[in-house]
Protein backbone atom coordinates (compact mmCIF):
# COMPACT_ATOMS: atom_id res chain seq x y z
CA UNK A 1 0.00 0.00 0.00
CA UNK A 2 1.08 3.57 -0.68
CA UNK A 3 1.31 5.83 2.39
CA UNK A 4 -1.62 8.18 2.41
CA UNK A 5 -1.97 10.36 4.91
CA UNK A 6 -4.55 12.63 6.13
CA UNK A 7 -4.90 16.50 4.98
CA UNK A 8 -6.39 18.69 7.54
CA UNK A 9 -6.91 21.61 5.10
CA UNK A 10 -9.08 19.11 2.52
CA UNK A 11 -10.31 16.82 4.99
CA UNK A 12 -9.38 13.88 3.02
CA UNK A 13 -6.75 10.84 3.23
CA UNK A 14 -4.87 10.56 0.04
CA UNK A 15 -1.24 9.52 -1.09
CA UNK A 16 2.18 11.11 0.05
CA UNK A 17 3.63 12.53 -2.97
CA UNK A 18 6.91 14.53 -1.54
CA UNK A 19 7.81 17.75 -3.70
CA UNK A 20 11.08 16.13 -4.01
CA UNK A 21 11.10 12.52 -4.54
CA UNK A 22 13.07 10.31 -1.86
CA UNK A 23 12.74 13.25 0.36
CA UNK A 24 10.52 15.06 2.97
CA UNK A 25 10.55 18.36 4.46
CA UNK A 26 8.67 18.55 7.89
CA UNK A 27 7.68 21.58 10.45
CA UNK A 28 6.06 21.47 13.28
CA UNK A 29 5.43 23.96 15.68
CA UNK A 30 7.18 23.19 18.88
CA UNK A 31 7.07 24.38 22.48
CA UNK A 32 6.19 28.15 24.07
CA UNK A 33 8.79 27.58 26.83
CA UNK A 34 6.82 29.74 29.62
CA UNK A 35 6.82 26.78 31.61
CA UNK A 36 7.76 22.97 31.17
CA UNK A 37 5.86 20.76 29.61
CA UNK A 38 2.80 19.03 30.01
CA UNK A 39 1.35 16.00 28.81
CA UNK A 40 -0.95 17.19 26.14
CA UNK A 41 1.92 18.83 24.79
CA UNK A 42 4.01 15.38 24.91
CA UNK A 43 1.20 13.99 23.13
CA UNK A 44 1.74 16.46 19.67
CA UNK A 45 5.31 15.81 19.61
CA UNK A 46 5.15 12.20 19.98
CA UNK A 47 2.47 11.80 17.32
CA UNK A 48 5.15 13.66 14.89
CA UNK A 49 7.72 11.75 16.12
CA UNK A 50 6.16 7.88 15.26
CA UNK A 51 5.49 9.98 11.97
CA UNK A 52 9.47 10.93 11.18
CA UNK A 53 9.79 7.45 12.61
CA UNK A 54 8.17 5.86 9.79
CA UNK A 55 8.95 8.12 7.04
CA UNK A 56 12.47 7.02 7.65
CA UNK A 57 11.35 3.68 7.64
CA UNK A 58 10.26 4.04 3.98
CA UNK A 59 13.42 5.27 2.80
CA UNK A 60 12.73 9.01 2.98
CA UNK A 61 15.34 11.44 3.93
CA UNK A 62 13.63 13.59 6.36
CA UNK A 63 14.60 16.94 7.33
CA UNK A 64 12.39 17.62 10.26
CA UNK A 65 12.30 21.43 11.92
CA UNK A 66 10.80 22.10 15.11
CA UNK A 67 10.27 25.30 16.49
CA UNK A 68 10.89 26.99 20.08
CA UNK A 69 9.00 29.94 20.87
CA UNK A 70 11.44 31.62 23.61
CA UNK A 71 9.52 34.91 23.72
CA UNK A 72 6.02 36.26 24.39
CA UNK A 73 3.65 37.88 26.42
CA UNK A 74 3.49 34.46 28.62
CA UNK A 75 7.02 33.74 28.54
CA UNK A 76 7.70 37.33 30.10
CA UNK A 77 4.94 37.24 32.90
CA UNK A 78 5.57 33.97 34.25
CA UNK A 79 9.65 35.44 33.96
CA UNK A 80 8.53 38.50 35.86
CA UNK A 81 6.33 36.37 38.76
CA UNK A 82 9.69 34.21 39.54
CA UNK A 83 11.52 37.32 39.12
CA UNK A 84 13.93 35.68 36.33
CA UNK A 85 15.48 37.29 33.52
CA UNK A 86 12.92 36.24 30.63
CA UNK A 87 15.79 34.69 28.39
CA UNK A 88 17.00 33.04 31.17
CA UNK A 89 13.54 31.50 32.44
CA UNK A 90 12.82 30.46 28.23
CA UNK A 91 16.23 29.09 28.31
CA UNK A 92 15.61 26.85 31.59
CA UNK A 93 12.38 25.54 29.98
CA UNK A 94 13.49 24.79 26.81
CA UNK A 95 16.67 22.52 28.42
CA UNK A 96 13.86 20.75 30.84
CA UNK A 97 11.41 19.87 27.12
CA UNK A 98 14.20 18.79 25.38
CA UNK A 99 15.18 16.20 28.54
CA UNK A 100 12.00 15.14 28.88
CA UNK A 101 11.68 14.33 25.34
CA UNK A 102 15.12 12.65 25.13
CA UNK A 103 13.21 10.60 28.02
CA UNK A 104 10.43 9.19 25.84
CA UNK A 105 12.30 8.11 22.98
CA UNK A 106 11.81 10.66 20.90
CA UNK A 107 14.30 11.56 17.74
CA UNK A 108 15.58 14.57 18.03
CA UNK A 109 14.69 17.62 15.23
CA UNK A 110 17.44 18.03 12.84
CA UNK A 111 17.06 21.82 13.11
CA UNK A 112 15.28 23.77 16.25
CA UNK A 113 15.57 27.12 15.59
CA UNK A 114 14.47 29.78 18.10
CA UNK A 115 12.42 32.82 17.57
CA UNK A 116 14.80 35.22 18.82
CA UNK A 117 17.66 34.37 16.65
CA UNK A 118 16.23 34.63 13.77
CA UNK A 119 14.39 38.79 13.68
CA UNK A 120 16.43 39.82 11.03
CA UNK A 121 14.90 37.03 8.49
CA UNK A 122 11.22 38.06 10.40
CA UNK A 123 12.31 41.54 9.03
CA UNK A 124 12.73 40.61 5.61
CA UNK A 125 9.73 39.07 5.42
CA UNK A 126 7.50 41.97 6.62
CA UNK A 127 8.81 44.36 4.38
CA UNK A 128 8.19 41.42 1.82
CA UNK A 129 4.93 41.71 3.10
CA UNK A 130 4.28 45.64 3.09
CA UNK A 131 5.51 45.98 -0.37
CA UNK A 132 3.28 43.59 -1.77
CA UNK A 133 0.05 45.59 0.23
CA UNK A 134 -0.42 42.50 2.82
CA UNK A 135 0.67 44.39 5.45
CA UNK A 136 1.15 47.72 7.72
CA UNK A 137 2.77 49.47 9.95
CA UNK A 138 0.47 51.51 12.81
CA UNK A 139 3.68 54.32 13.02
CA UNK A 140 3.45 53.24 16.51
CA UNK A 141 6.45 50.39 16.83
CA UNK A 142 3.66 47.67 15.06
CA UNK A 143 2.95 45.78 12.11
CA UNK A 144 -0.14 43.83 11.11
CA UNK A 145 -1.19 41.49 8.15
CA UNK A 146 -4.30 43.15 6.48
CA UNK A 147 -6.64 39.83 6.63
CA UNK A 148 -8.82 41.72 3.83
CA UNK A 149 -6.29 41.31 1.20
CA UNK A 150 -5.41 38.00 1.01
CA UNK A 151 -8.70 36.30 -0.58
CA UNK A 152 -7.69 32.84 0.50
CA UNK A 153 -7.30 33.82 4.38
CA UNK A 154 -9.73 31.31 6.04
CA UNK A 155 -9.47 28.53 3.56
CA UNK A 156 -7.58 26.14 6.03
CA UNK A 157 -10.18 25.92 8.89
CA UNK A 158 -13.03 26.78 6.08
CA UNK A 159 -14.09 29.69 8.03
CA UNK A 160 -15.68 32.45 6.30
CA UNK A 161 -13.70 36.44 7.07
CA UNK A 162 -16.71 38.11 8.57
CA UNK A 163 -16.21 35.12 11.55
CA UNK A 164 -12.19 34.75 12.29
CA UNK A 165 -11.48 37.62 15.13
CA UNK A 166 -8.79 36.23 17.73
CA UNK A 167 -10.01 37.52 20.72
CA UNK A 168 -6.25 38.24 21.46
CA UNK A 169 -5.43 40.17 19.03
CA UNK A 170 -8.87 42.13 18.73
CA UNK A 171 -8.27 44.93 20.85
CA UNK A 172 -6.02 47.75 18.90
CA UNK A 173 -7.17 51.06 18.38
CA UNK A 174 -4.08 51.31 15.51
CA UNK A 175 -5.59 48.33 13.31
CA UNK A 176 -7.36 49.06 10.17
CA UNK A 177 -9.66 46.18 10.97
CA UNK A 178 -10.17 44.12 14.04
CA UNK A 179 -9.60 40.37 12.18
CA UNK A 180 -6.29 41.89 11.31
CA UNK A 181 -3.21 40.37 13.29
CA UNK A 182 0.48 41.54 14.68
CA UNK A 183 3.55 40.47 12.70
CA UNK A 184 5.56 43.00 15.25
CA UNK A 185 4.34 44.18 18.67
CA UNK A 186 5.98 47.16 19.89
CA UNK A 187 7.51 46.97 22.92
CA UNK A 188 5.33 48.47 25.96
CA UNK A 189 6.25 49.96 28.72
CA UNK A 190 7.62 48.60 31.45
CA UNK A 191 9.19 45.35 29.68
CA UNK A 192 12.59 44.83 29.74
CA UNK A 193 15.12 45.92 27.21
CA UNK A 194 16.36 42.94 26.44
CA UNK A 195 12.90 41.89 25.31
CA UNK A 196 12.72 44.26 22.14
CA UNK A 197 14.61 44.71 18.93
CA UNK A 198 15.36 47.49 16.53
CA UNK A 199 13.33 47.86 12.99
CA UNK A 200 12.49 49.79 10.32
CA UNK A 201 9.16 50.29 11.99
CA UNK A 202 9.99 51.19 15.98
CA UNK A 203 11.27 48.78 18.94
CA UNK A 204 9.33 45.75 19.65
CA UNK A 205 9.41 41.98 19.47
CA UNK A 206 7.82 39.29 16.81
CA UNK A 207 4.43 38.26 16.96
CA UNK A 208 3.50 34.78 17.15
CA UNK A 209 2.35 33.90 13.57
CA UNK A 210 5.21 35.60 11.95
CA UNK A 211 8.14 33.65 13.36
CA UNK A 212 7.18 30.48 12.20
CA UNK A 213 6.28 31.70 8.52
CA UNK A 214 9.80 33.05 8.74
CA UNK A 215 11.79 30.07 9.95
CA UNK A 216 10.06 27.43 7.67
CA UNK A 217 10.81 29.92 4.63
CA UNK A 218 14.98 29.56 6.23
CA UNK A 219 15.03 25.48 7.01
CA UNK A 220 12.63 23.76 4.65
CA UNK A 221 12.08 26.43 1.65
CA UNK A 222 8.77 28.54 0.34
CA UNK A 223 7.67 25.20 -0.29
CA UNK A 224 7.70 21.99 1.73
CA UNK A 225 6.09 18.80 2.33
CA UNK A 226 4.09 18.76 5.72
CA UNK A 227 3.11 21.15 8.54
CA UNK A 228 1.98 19.67 11.62
CA UNK A 229 0.89 20.42 15.06
CA UNK A 230 -1.83 20.49 17.94
CA UNK A 231 -5.09 20.81 16.28
CA UNK A 232 -5.94 23.42 19.25
CA UNK A 233 -3.30 25.51 16.33
CA UNK A 234 -5.18 25.29 13.30
CA UNK A 235 -6.86 29.32 14.44
CA UNK A 236 -5.81 31.27 14.58
CA UNK A 237 -1.96 30.03 14.48
CA UNK A 238 -1.85 28.08 11.37
CA UNK A 239 -4.33 30.17 9.37
CA UNK A 240 -2.02 33.25 10.24
CA UNK A 241 0.71 31.28 9.25
CA UNK A 242 -0.43 30.37 6.22
CA UNK A 243 -1.60 34.11 5.34
CA UNK A 244 1.43 35.47 5.72
CA UNK A 245 3.30 32.62 3.38
CA UNK A 246 0.67 33.06 0.86
CA UNK A 247 0.89 36.87 0.88
CA UNK A 248 4.45 36.31 0.59
CA UNK A 249 4.02 34.46 -2.40
CA UNK A 250 5.20 31.41 -1.13
CA UNK A 251 3.61 28.02 -1.54
CA UNK A 252 3.84 27.04 2.07
CA UNK A 253 2.97 23.54 3.49
CA UNK A 254 1.39 21.50 0.64
CA UNK A 255 -0.57 19.22 3.52
CA UNK A 256 -1.16 19.70 6.80
CA UNK A 257 -1.73 17.21 9.96
CA UNK A 258 -2.82 17.61 13.20
CA UNK A 259 -2.68 15.50 16.38
CA UNK A 260 -5.55 14.82 18.43
CA UNK A 261 -5.83 16.68 21.66
CA UNK A 262 -5.46 15.05 25.39
CA UNK A 263 -8.19 14.84 27.79
CA UNK A 264 -7.90 13.53 31.53
CA UNK A 265 -10.84 11.44 32.88
CA UNK A 266 -12.55 12.49 29.91
CA UNK A 267 -12.22 15.86 30.70
CA UNK A 268 -9.76 18.65 28.67
CA UNK A 269 -7.20 19.34 30.91
CA UNK A 270 -6.67 22.64 32.55
CA UNK A 271 -5.11 24.02 36.56
CA UNK A 272 -8.91 25.09 36.82
CA UNK A 273 -10.14 21.64 36.94
CA UNK A 274 -7.52 20.59 38.67
CA UNK A 275 -6.55 17.82 36.07
CA UNK A 276 -3.31 19.29 35.03
CA UNK A 277 -0.70 16.77 34.39
CA UNK A 278 3.09 17.98 33.69
CA UNK A 279 4.82 15.94 32.25
CA UNK A 280 7.63 15.64 35.13
CA UNK A 281 4.76 14.57 37.29
CA UNK A 282 3.56 11.76 35.22
CA UNK A 283 7.60 10.69 34.71
CA UNK A 284 8.02 10.65 38.34
CA UNK A 285 5.23 7.95 38.78
CA UNK A 286 5.31 6.08 35.59
CA UNK A 287 8.24 4.86 33.21
CA UNK A 288 8.67 6.79 30.30
CA UNK A 289 8.93 3.90 28.21
CA UNK A 290 4.82 3.31 29.71
CA UNK A 291 4.58 7.14 29.35
CA UNK A 292 4.99 6.81 25.48
CA UNK A 293 2.70 3.84 25.13
CA UNK A 294 -0.20 5.24 26.75
CA UNK A 295 0.12 8.45 24.17
CA UNK A 296 1.25 6.66 20.96
CA UNK A 297 -1.42 3.80 21.02
CA UNK A 298 -3.90 5.59 19.86
CA UNK A 299 -4.36 7.44 16.54
CA UNK A 300 -2.66 10.57 15.91
CA UNK A 301 -5.80 12.30 14.96
CA UNK A 302 -7.83 10.91 18.10
CA UNK A 303 -8.32 12.14 21.48
CA UNK A 304 -6.05 10.21 23.85
CA UNK A 305 -7.57 9.45 27.12
CA UNK A 306 -4.87 9.62 29.73
CA UNK A 307 -5.25 8.43 33.74
CA UNK A 308 -3.67 6.03 35.82
CA UNK A 309 -5.86 3.06 34.06
CA UNK A 310 -4.67 3.65 30.51
CA UNK A 311 -1.08 4.01 32.07
CA UNK A 312 -1.46 0.74 34.20
CA UNK A 313 -2.44 -1.11 31.13
CA UNK A 314 0.50 0.35 28.95
CA UNK A 315 3.02 -1.13 31.86
CA UNK A 316 1.78 -4.55 31.78
CA UNK A 317 1.82 -5.07 28.01
CA UNK A 318 5.56 -3.55 28.29
CA UNK A 319 5.94 -5.68 30.75
CA UNK A 320 4.82 -9.07 28.58
CA UNK A 321 6.70 -7.95 25.43
CA UNK A 322 10.26 -7.08 27.38
CA UNK A 323 9.61 -10.59 29.02
CA UNK A 324 8.84 -12.38 25.17
CA UNK A 325 12.11 -10.30 24.09
CA UNK A 326 14.26 -11.37 26.96
CA UNK A 327 13.47 -15.19 26.98
CA UNK A 328 13.78 -15.17 23.51
CA UNK A 329 17.40 -13.41 23.59
CA UNK A 330 18.36 -16.00 26.55
CA UNK A 331 17.07 -18.99 24.08
CA UNK A 332 18.84 -18.13 21.35
CA UNK A 333 22.26 -17.21 23.51
CA UNK A 334 22.10 -20.36 25.00
CA UNK A 335 21.70 -22.40 21.57
CA UNK A 336 24.71 -20.36 20.57
CA UNK A 337 23.00 -18.62 17.52
CA UNK A 338 23.38 -15.27 18.57
CA UNK A 339 25.15 -14.64 15.50
CA UNK A 340 21.35 -14.66 13.72
CA UNK A 341 20.26 -11.97 15.46
CA UNK A 342 20.00 -8.86 13.45
CA UNK A 343 20.61 -5.49 13.80
CA UNK A 344 17.34 -2.80 14.61
CA UNK A 345 16.54 -1.79 10.97
CA UNK A 346 17.42 -4.62 8.98
CA UNK A 347 14.55 -7.02 9.37
CA UNK A 348 11.49 -7.34 6.93
CA UNK A 349 8.36 -6.07 8.23
CA UNK A 350 4.61 -8.12 8.34
CA UNK A 351 3.09 -6.46 5.36
CA UNK A 352 -0.16 -5.94 7.79
CA UNK A 353 2.03 -4.08 9.65
CA UNK A 354 3.24 -1.90 6.68
CA UNK A 355 -0.12 -1.57 5.77
CA UNK A 356 -1.33 -0.50 8.85
CA UNK A 357 1.00 2.22 9.27
CA UNK A 358 0.87 3.28 5.53
CA UNK A 359 -2.75 3.98 6.30
CA UNK A 360 -2.08 7.14 7.51
CA UNK A 361 -0.18 5.98 10.63
CA UNK A 362 -3.18 3.47 11.99
CA UNK A 363 -0.89 2.73 14.93
CA UNK A 364 -3.54 0.77 16.91
CA UNK A 365 -4.07 -1.70 14.06
CA UNK A 366 -0.32 -1.98 14.00
CA UNK A 367 -0.48 -2.95 17.37
CA UNK A 368 -2.36 -6.26 16.68
CA UNK A 369 -0.20 -7.22 14.78
CA UNK A 370 2.80 -6.73 17.22
CA UNK A 371 0.62 -8.89 19.79
CA UNK A 372 -0.11 -11.17 17.55
CA UNK A 373 3.50 -11.82 16.35
CA UNK A 374 4.26 -11.82 19.87
CA UNK A 375 2.12 -14.13 21.01
CA UNK A 376 3.58 -16.82 18.02
CA UNK A 377 7.19 -15.93 19.44
CA UNK A 378 5.92 -16.96 22.77
CA UNK A 379 4.74 -20.74 21.42
CA UNK A 380 8.06 -21.01 20.01
CA UNK A 381 9.59 -20.38 23.36
CA UNK A 382 7.45 -22.73 25.41
CA UNK A 383 8.45 -25.54 22.42
CA UNK A 384 11.46 -25.40 23.89
CA UNK A 385 12.99 -27.32 20.86
CA UNK A 386 12.47 -24.78 18.24
CA UNK A 387 14.71 -23.82 15.70
CA UNK A 388 17.08 -20.79 17.66
CA UNK A 389 17.70 -19.17 14.06
CA UNK A 390 13.92 -18.62 13.60
CA UNK A 391 13.83 -17.22 17.58
CA UNK A 392 16.18 -14.80 16.08
CA UNK A 393 14.12 -14.02 13.37
CA UNK A 394 11.22 -13.30 14.89
CA UNK A 395 13.20 -11.10 17.55
CA UNK A 396 14.42 -8.85 14.83
CA UNK A 397 11.01 -8.64 12.98
CA UNK A 398 9.59 -7.62 16.83
CA UNK A 399 12.27 -5.13 17.50
CA UNK A 400 11.90 -3.55 14.13
CA UNK A 401 7.64 -3.28 14.44
CA UNK A 402 8.18 -1.78 18.14
CA UNK A 403 11.09 0.59 17.15
CA UNK A 404 9.00 2.15 14.51
CA UNK A 405 6.65 3.41 17.27
CA UNK A 406 9.94 4.42 19.42
CA UNK A 407 9.62 1.36 21.31
CA UNK A 408 12.34 -1.09 20.90
CA UNK A 409 12.53 -2.75 24.57
CA UNK A 410 15.75 -4.28 23.69
CA UNK A 411 17.26 -1.32 22.38
CA UNK A 412 20.02 0.82 24.58
CA UNK A 413 16.99 3.77 25.30
CA UNK A 414 15.08 1.03 27.45
CA UNK A 415 17.70 -1.04 28.30
CA UNK A 416 18.93 2.12 30.45
CA UNK A 417 15.66 2.77 31.81
CA UNK A 418 15.16 -0.84 32.77
CA UNK A 419 18.51 -0.85 34.71
CA UNK A 420 17.96 1.99 36.63
CA UNK A 421 15.60 0.29 39.00
CA UNK A 422 15.01 1.38 42.60
CA UNK A 423 16.45 0.03 45.94
CA UNK A 424 13.19 -1.62 46.22
CA UNK A 425 12.66 -3.42 43.18
CA UNK A 426 16.06 -4.49 43.83
CA UNK A 427 15.25 -6.09 47.42
CA UNK A 428 12.16 -7.51 45.87
CA UNK A 429 14.12 -9.61 43.23
CA UNK A 430 16.74 -10.72 45.25
CA UNK A 431 13.89 -12.44 47.69
CA UNK A 432 12.14 -13.74 44.48
CA UNK A 433 15.30 -15.35 43.20
CA UNK A 434 16.06 -17.07 46.44
CA UNK A 435 12.65 -18.57 46.37
CA UNK A 436 13.22 -19.71 42.52
CA UNK A 437 16.14 -21.31 43.42
CA UNK A 438 14.17 -23.70 45.87
CA UNK A 439 11.33 -24.31 43.53
CA UNK A 440 14.07 -25.24 40.62
CA UNK A 441 15.63 -27.79 43.24
CA UNK A 442 12.23 -29.32 44.44
CA UNK A 443 12.01 -29.45 40.53
CA UNK A 444 14.96 -31.71 40.05
CA UNK A 445 13.99 -33.78 42.53
CA UNK A 446 10.70 -34.05 41.47
CA UNK A 447 9.14 -32.46 44.33
CA UNK A 448 6.14 -31.29 42.55
CA UNK A 449 3.86 -30.35 45.77
CA UNK A 450 6.99 -28.24 47.34
CA UNK A 451 7.31 -26.47 43.73
CA UNK A 452 3.69 -25.87 43.01
CA UNK A 453 3.31 -24.71 46.44
CA UNK A 454 5.83 -21.71 45.45
CA UNK A 455 4.74 -21.08 42.55
CA UNK A 456 0.75 -20.58 43.77
CA UNK A 457 2.49 -18.69 46.67
CA UNK A 458 3.88 -16.32 43.61
CA UNK A 459 0.23 -16.20 42.02
CA UNK A 460 -1.17 -15.10 45.54
CA UNK A 461 1.30 -12.52 45.41
CA UNK A 462 0.48 -11.22 42.03
CA UNK A 463 3.96 -12.17 40.80
CA UNK A 464 3.59 -14.25 37.39
CA UNK A 465 6.22 -17.06 37.16
CA UNK A 466 7.51 -17.89 33.39
CA UNK A 467 10.03 -20.97 32.91
CA UNK A 468 11.71 -21.48 29.57
CA UNK A 469 14.71 -23.81 28.98
CA UNK A 470 16.80 -23.44 32.39
CA UNK A 471 15.81 -20.83 33.72
CA UNK A 472 12.47 -19.09 35.00
CA UNK A 473 11.42 -15.34 34.65
CA UNK A 474 9.19 -12.90 37.07
CA UNK A 475 7.31 -10.46 36.51
CA UNK A 476 4.06 -8.77 38.10
CA UNK A 477 0.48 -9.41 37.00
CA UNK A 478 -0.69 -5.88 37.25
Amino acid sequence: MTLRLHDSKTRTVSDFTPLKDGEVSLYVCGPTVQDGPHVGHIRTFLAFDVLVRWLRRSGYRVTYVRNVTDIDDKILARAAEEGEPWWKWSYANERKFGEIMDRLGAVRPDYEPRATGHVTEMIDFMQRLIERGHAYADGEGSVYFDVSSLPEYGSLTNQSIENMVDDAEAASNLKQDPRDFALWKKAKDGEPTTAKWSTPFGEGRPGWHLECSAMAKKYVGESFDIHGGGLDLRFPHHENEQAQSYGAGYGFAQRWMHSGMLTVDGMKMGKSLGNFITAEDVLAKHSAAAVRLAIVGSHYRTNVEFNETTLAEAETVLSRLEGTLTRALEAVSQQGASEALREVGESELPARFVDAMNDDLSVAEALAVIHERQGELNSLLAEHTSDPHEIARRVGELRDMLDVLGLDLAGPQWADESSATNAEHDALDALIRAQLEERAEARANKDWASADAIRDRFAAAGIRIEDSAGSSRWSLTN
